[in-house]
């Protein structure tokens, strides 16, 4: 950055005049152009703008007239160069202010201009600023200065302007623009966005091909974002087209670069600086449950595990500690750990993560639900969290890398479960329990929990009922002990039970616990023997609060908020949050976030064993469930209804009592939707089996854009099978029918074609039977939509007919309009390319009747297919950009990345690889609709824009891995790139 040319003179008052104040402005780093105000002055003939510049580049110094005729002519100036130059200069001075252009010792100067006057000054200045920033750590500002001073080019530099001298400066500012750029991306990298830099990098390197610092960048990016493949076969294409273009090899950056890619050197792996942008405050999080006051005994495992803990915080230490405690349940592992995890906190400074894995339950955790809960909490927003385990693994090790954390992972069923969670780095540690050994976890440190000895459990028990009166009954204390097999959780079971009733005395309690038949239930040990612990909670809570207790305990999901647990309760939101928040105070409830609460697990069984014993009449239950999932249903109705506009979906629902939220627009809708994605999903499931079932496949169907727009794909497609055998199981056709109809738009949306088609088949039959018309007409779009992946265009064009003559019957514009659009395809496929475009125009007009909606969008896409297969590619490339821009607002983030597919085509058929590359990458970063399938389709693209740009190693490196991905897929198209493969010049 300490490259560029320098204007000191016209940022400070010299010895001519000082001009008048105003907003007088100029630009070089485009056109030459010069404003006041807002107002652009005439700037005259390209050899006055020459003259102009040349002025303007001179620092405020003085140049004589022989040079600048020199500046505008060289060695042929013109007979009458020099009066030439005077006439300039004349009408110059007066387009501008008053003693700006000055006459001085025969030649002319531009003097007294104020801050921020010149572009390029301005660019100067910031780019001084950014160099500071990143010398003092501050990466986010440096990058934000680079790109403020980038931001002032608008083009080429002194555009149109000729003369040598503008000719020299020309390439002097774009020389030192580029660098700007290269620093720009450093700190890109630097700071963890190799993944978004690659687009941009691969289109730099075929716009400047021999320019070794973009290789090489390109390379890094790469080789981070887990292409290593690709980031060698730059190195390959690089250092052929040096030899052949200079003949010369790479420099010995570039070289070592390859080495170290080689030979996966660690240091390459992660960024220095993982944070996109700096943060005022580091988040620490500090999620460790308060440990027990009256923690007893088990000083030699208290000993053993600390030291393991600290080892991960000494400064040389060189592994990332991990300890994992098994034993049976009751024997006080989570107890342990938590205590250990308080004694050790000091030495990890950055903070402490704790999870229940739930892994002896029916439902353990799943790890790329736990990943998110980390990432929130160690301060990484919500947009930036990945969908895929590995990726959010991934992003985890990066966040955690160079902190020191110590994460408690309590409850796991197995390594499998543990091993995405671990931190991997030195300076972090992990703590595991759970009822398996993990002898396949890897470097953990195992240890075995037993049962307390009897001098422990003596004092734990004593430690809980107090010292007075087990002193008073030491025998009968001893038979306490002894009964619950010196098991902790037992023993504190009892002694709380004993604690709370002062009017036992221990031989009471003995008593009870003599009789072995019924000492189970007294204690009720294992996993459900902490239920005696909340019953005294819940034993003192208000009726309106037990009442809430027990059936918020009813619904399933990581949590509720407040207006689905007002749905629940059948109470105003304003009473209801008093209830939850006097819950939570009890330590029976917990805020997982503003408006937001939740459950241990162990007190949800809990407060459904009570909602089962107490709740009365018992009808409530089941009343209440009824409510959330009708406040489900018309919320997420409301949500589709504000999307499509039009859409008969909405009122084809099953009808609902309890009314749902109202949006004022589609952000807040869309915000509400993808928020309430988990417990909206786990109400459907809960529905399977009741009186509720049909609600529950409406409810699937109505918010249909959570699988669309590549968010909760997985749960998505879990709940969607459950109710398909839900429905099967209760004999109900209508329902089995739609919920089939969803699956087969799931199976699209992934690419599952032959999965889809015997979907589709089943449903189509099933709908057919009970006259469910409108599910019928979007099953016939679907089993056209397969058509076209099967090339069977003429059965296509079928569906598509079929299917638009039912939406026109149901009087469907969004349904019409779809599949219009999707009737375009099919003719494009069998040729009929006019009326394709045609049709699809037809398909466009009527979703702009419905207004500017999400679905608009479609129409859009589907124009510019057309178009781009009749050869109208600059029509089609503007339909595309509307149909992205609707996309990116409304989150279809994979609608996104294929319409970037498409835009890759349009300028890969107008020979502009370098636009394809770009765009190819920016669908493989979104992803695609169509799965795998579609991810091999943007690979060959790519290797085909690669290939024109000389970048053969990589285009195979590509093409490799999209006949992979058809190979897997059975897909027809593993020919095409096979052919590809062995056209290709070998390597």
């Amino acid at each position: 950055m300490d490259g560029g040319p320098r204007v000191p003179e016209q940022r400070r008052a010299g010895s001519g005049p000082v001009a008048q104040p105003g907003p007088l402005r100029f630009g070089v780093l485009g056109p030459v152009r010069a404003w006041r105000g807002e107002e652009a002055l005439p700037t005259g003939s390209p050899q006055q703008r020459a003259l102009l510049a040349a002025l303007l580049l001179r620092e405020g110094r003085t140049a004589t007239a022989a040079e600048l005729i020199d500046a505008l002519w060289a060695s042929e100036p013109p007979p009458q160069a020099l009066a030439a130059v005077r006439t300039y200069a004349s009408r110059l001075r007066k387009v501008l202010d008053p003693g700006v252009l000055v006459s001085e010792s025969g030649g002319y100067a531009v003097r007294g201009l104020g801050e921020g006057v010149l572009d390029l000054a301005v660019a100067q200045d910031l780019a001084a600023e950014a160099e500071k920033a990143r010398g003092t750590g501050d990466l986010g500002r440096a990058r934000s200065l680079l790109n403020q001073a980038l931001s002032l080019w608008d083009g080429e530099p002194l555009a149109g302007v000729p003369g040598p001298y503008a000719e020299a400066q020309r390439a002097r500012l774009e020389e030192w623009r580029l660098g700007l750029l290269e620093t720009r991306l450093d700190l890109d990298l630097e700071q963890g966005g190799h993944a978004e830099a690659v687009s941009e990098l691969t289109a730099l390197t075929a716009a400047h091909p021999l320019r070794e610092r973009l290789r090489e960048l390109l390379m890094l990016a790469l080789y981070r974002s887990g292409r290593q493949a690709e980031a060698l076969a730059v190195y390959a294409d690089t250092r052929r087209l040096l030899a052949e273009e200079l003949g010369v090899d790479p420099r010995a950056g570039l070289s070592e670069l390859q080495q170290r890619i080689l030979q996966a050197d660690p240091a390459l792996a992660e960024p220095s600086s993982p944070a996109a942008e700096p943060t005022p405050t580091p988040v620490r999080p500090a999620q460790l449950p308060a440990s027990v006051p009256d923690f007893t005994g088990r000083s030699s495992f208290v000993s053993d595990l600390t030291e393991v803990l600290s080892s991960a915080s000494e400064a040389e230490g060189r592994v990332m500690a991990v300890s994992a405690l098994a034993g049976i349940g009751g024997v006080g592992k989570t107890t342990l750990a938590v205590h250990v995890a308080h004694r050790a906190r000091g030495a990890f400074p950055d903070g402490q993560l704790y999870v229940d894995l739930q892994g002896a339950g029916p439902r353990p955790a799943e790890p790329e639900t736990v990943l998110g809960s980390f990432l929130r909490a160690l301060g990484t927003p919500d947009t930036a969290i990945p969908d895929s385990l590995e990726e959010r693994s991934a992003l985890y090790r990066s966040v955690l890398d160079g902190r020191r954390v110590l994460v408690l992972l309590d409850n796991a069923k197995d390594a499998a479960q543990v091993r995405p969670l671990l931190p991997g780095t030195e300076g972090c540690a992990a703590l595991v329990t759970s009822r398996v050994r993990m002898l396949d976890l890897a470097g953990a440190h195992l240890v075995d929990l037993d049962v307390m000895s009897p001098d422990e459990a003596l004092a734990l028990f004593t430690r809980i009922v107090g010292e007075e009166r087990v002193a008073a009954e030491r025998e009968a204390a001893l038979d306490v002990v002894a009964a619950c097999g010196f098991l902790p959780l037992a023993i504190r079971i009892a002694a709380s039970r004993l604690a709370a009733r002062r009017t036992w005395t221990v031989s009471v309690l003995a008593a009870k616990l003599a009789d072995e038949r019924r000492r189970l239930d007294e204690l009720q040990a294992g996993d459900l023997a902490v239920k005696a612990t909340f019953e005294l909670g819940y034993g003192q809570l208000e009726p309106a609060q037990a009442r809430a207790f027990r059936l918020l305990g009813l619904a399933d999901g990581p949590d509720i908020s407040l207006a689905a647990a007002a749905a629940v309760l059948d109470l105003p939101p304003e009473d209801t949050e008093d209830l939850l928040e006097s819950l939570v105070d009890t330590s029976l409830l917990e805020s997982a976030a503003p408006g937001r609460y939740r459950f241990h697990d162990l007190v949800r069984l809990y407060a459904r064993a009570c909602a089962e014993r107490d709740e009365w009449p018992p009808g409530e239950r089941e009343a209440a469930m009824s409510r959330l999932l009708d406040f489900y249903l018309a919320t997420t109705a409301s949500v589709y209804a504000l999307e499509r506009p039009g859409d008969r979906l909405v009122d084809d629902l099953e009808p609902t009592e309890y009314p749902g939220l109202r949006f004022a627009e589609a952000t807040q809708a869309l915000d509400w939707l993808y928020t309430e994605a988990a417990p909206l999903l786990a109400c459907v499931r809960q529905s399977a089996g009741t009186g509720r079932l049909r609600r529950g496949v409406d409810l699937l169907w109505a918010a249909k854009d959570l699988t669309e727009s590549g968010a909760n794909c997985h749960q998505y497609e879990t709940t969607t099978r459950a109710m398909c055998e839900a429905t099967r199981a209760m004999g109900d056709a209508r329902a089995e029918g739609r919920a089939r109809t969803v699956l087969t738009d799931v199976l699209l949306v992934s690419g599952r074609i032959q999965q889809a088609e015997v979907e589709a088949r089943t449903a189509m039959r099933l709908v057919e039977s009970v006259g469910d018309s409108l599910a019928a007409s979007w099953v016939a779009n679907n089993q056209g939509l397969i058509c076209l992946h099967q090339r069977r265009f003429a059965d296509g064009r079928a569906y598509f007919v079929q299917a638009i003559e039912g939406f026109r019957v149901a009087g469907n514009r969004p349904g019409e309009a779809s599949a219009l659009s999707n009737l375009s395809r099919a003719q494009l496929g069998a040729g009929n390319t006019a009326e394709a475009v045609e049709i699809a125009m037809r398909g466009l007009a009527a979703y702009l009747s419905l207004g500017r909606t999400m679905r608009l969008a479609n129409g859009h896409f589907a124009v510019g297919v057309a178009l781009s297969q009749a050869g109208r590619h600059g029509e089609a490339l503007a339909q595309f950009s509307e149909a992205r821009a609707i996309f990116t607002g409304h989150r279809q983030r994979l609608w996104e990345g294929t319409t970037n597919y498409r835009i890759a085509e349009v300028h890969l058929a107008t020979d502009n690889a370098t636009q394809a590359a770009q765009h190819a990458e920016q669908a493989l970063a979104l992803g695609c609709i169509g799965g795998d399938r579609m991810r091999g389709n943007v690979l060959t693209l790519l290797g085909r824009a690669l290939s024109r740009l000389g970048q053969a190693d990589r285009a195979k490196v590509c093409w490799r891995e999209a006949l992979n991905l058809y190979e897997q897929n059975n897909a027809a198209e593993a020919e095409d790139v096979r052919a590809l493969l062995s056209s290709a010049a070998p390597a």
